[in-house]
């Protein structure tokens, strides 16, 4: 996580009322406003269409926006080209030139750059080291592995020492296992460069172990920016509380100030403040909700098992509770019959 100092600095990266458009579509980016630090690692998550994409080539330069600025460091770039802004962007398709060997690969921002041959090779390796791809220097991008690939990406992102490294979806065309590994390096080379860095992923538990903040982005503006912890259990609203990892959404209306009539039966709740015959909305996370021995007891509700799946470490229930419906996440072996919903599992949300 970011330290106090670097979190009193300027920003690395600023987005201030940031509007693009697609011409003659909807589609595009609104008003956004967003700081990344030095050093800070911001993932961007949303469905797809929401304008991640748009936001990481605003800000590399290659879209330009209709309204408001971009700023890197002190500097006002929202009108230059790509190469003037100096950000290190690796893409899902890593682009690397076929034809070149691994260090030539890494150089070649050096070689753009008029760099000379003997420095640039000196720091190509030196990166190379860096990612972990020593002794390989001298390969085809088509004689390395997946991973090698991306890490061949990264240090060519780096090796001209970029005002902000951009990312998009850099782990997705790899396997599951090389994508957890890669994830790890990401975050360790990110930290080692202290880079301002912006990530676009559609893995929501990337997002989650990676990101200093998430940003939310919805129909082209931001939904919620916070740290994973804070998305994952206090969400602005309906749609981030459904969008990050899984939720039960119980619409309901409220009895008194602590419980309300919801379709898995009345719930008691911590206080709320608001008058009975209110219209709410509750978010009870899947791995809140416990498998109760008998039927009473606070918010305990009968279940029917509509689909249970084994994990492992976990399993993945689906029941029938009242007129509705609940999704439980639970290392417990036991059968279920009822489940219990403790009451500061409860949370209220705004629907939009």
């Amino acid at each position: 996580m970011i330290s106090a100092p670097e979190a009193q600095a300027a920003p690395a990266v600023s987005l201030s009322g940031v509007t693009f458009h697609y011409p003659g579509s909807t589609a595009g980016v609104f008003d956004i406003t967003l700081d990344i630090m030095p050093g800070e690692l911001i993932v961007c998550i949303g469905p797809s269409g929401c304008g991640k994409t748009t936001l990481l080539r605003l800000i590399a330069g290659f879209l330009k926006p209709d309204a408001g600025s971009i700023r890197l460091g002190s500097d006002d770039v929202s009108a230059l080209p790509p190469r003037a802004r100096e950000c290190g962007v690796v893409f899902q398709a890593y682009a690397l030139f076929p034809h070149m060997r691994v260090w030539e690969n890494v150089a070649y921002p050096l070689r753009v750059r008029n760099v000379a041959p003997a420095e640039r090779r000196q720091r190509a390796e030196e990166m190379l080291k860096m990612v972990g791809l020593t002794g390989l220097h001298d390969r085809l991008p088509a004689q390395l592995s997946g991973g090698q690939q991306q890490r061949v990406a990264l240090a060519r992102a780096l090796v001209f020492k970029p005002r902000a490294m951009l990312l998009d979806e850099p782990l997705s065309a790899l396997d599951a296992a090389t994508r957890v590994v890669m994830r790890d390096e990401i975050r360790r080379i990110q930290r080692g460069q202290n880079i301002a860095t912006m990530l676009i992923t559609h893995d929501q538990d990337e997002a989650l172990s990676l990101a200093d903040r998430i940003v939310v982005l919805r129909d082209g503006r931001l939904a919620q920016v916070a740290p994973p912890q804070e998305i994952y259990d206090r969400p602005k609203n309906a749609f981030v509380a459904g969008f990050v990892g899984r939720a039960n959404l119980l619409d309901g209306t409220v009895l008194d100030g602590e419980t309300v009539d919801t379709p898995i039966g009345h719930l008691a709740t911590r206080p709320h403040g608001m008058a009975r015959g209110n219209a709410i909305r509750l978010l009870v996370r899947p791995e809140r909700i416990e498998i109760a021995a008998d039927a009473a007891g606070e918010n305990i509700v009968a279940a029917q098992v509509l689909r249970d799946r084994f994990f492992g470490s976990s399993r993945r229930i689906e029941v029938a509770a009242g007129t509705g419906r609940l999704e439980i996440e639970t290392a417990a072996r036991d059968r279920v019959a009822n489940v219990r919903v403790p009451r500061d599992a409860i949370q209220f949300l705004r629907s939009n």
